[in-house]
């Protein structure tokens, strides 16, 4: 499974960006998508997560500013509406994916888009 990531860039504090990611395999053969990130000097970190079951959960940090939201109208888009951004939220954002086969996780990450917030 491939992951297309876009929408990073350069956004003064308290600005918005969204990131969208769209998979290469059918929305129906996987179990969840979402964002993580992974600041310099600090380990990638989970920012939102939805699972196709119907839960989605988010990082305290971000919770409240962020939103995790997705358009089937093709496939599948998930989008990720970064709002209220902090010079803290700077990192570079992966998109992720899983499936689950046999007892098996198998995951999946984008290219990675560098998010950056100026103070």
């Amino acid at each position: 499974v491939q992951l297309q990531a876009s929408g990073g860039g350069l956004v003064q504090a308290a600005g918005s960006l969204r990131l969208s990611c769209e998979p290469s395999a059918s929305r129906h053969s996987l179990n969840s998508m979402g964002w993580y990130r992974q600041a310099p000097g600090k380990e990638r970190e989970l920012v939102a997560l939805m699972t196709f079951g119907g839960t989605t959960s988010y990082a305290d940090s971000v919770k409240g500013r962020f939103t995790l939201s997705s358009d089937t109208t093709k496939n599948i888009v998930v989008y990720l509406l970064m709002s209220s951004l902090k010079p803290e939220d700077t990192a570079v954002y992966y998109c992720y994916a899983d499936q689950l086969y046999e007892g098996a996780r198998y995951t999946y990450w984008g290219q990675g888009t560098l998010v950056t917030v100026s103070s």
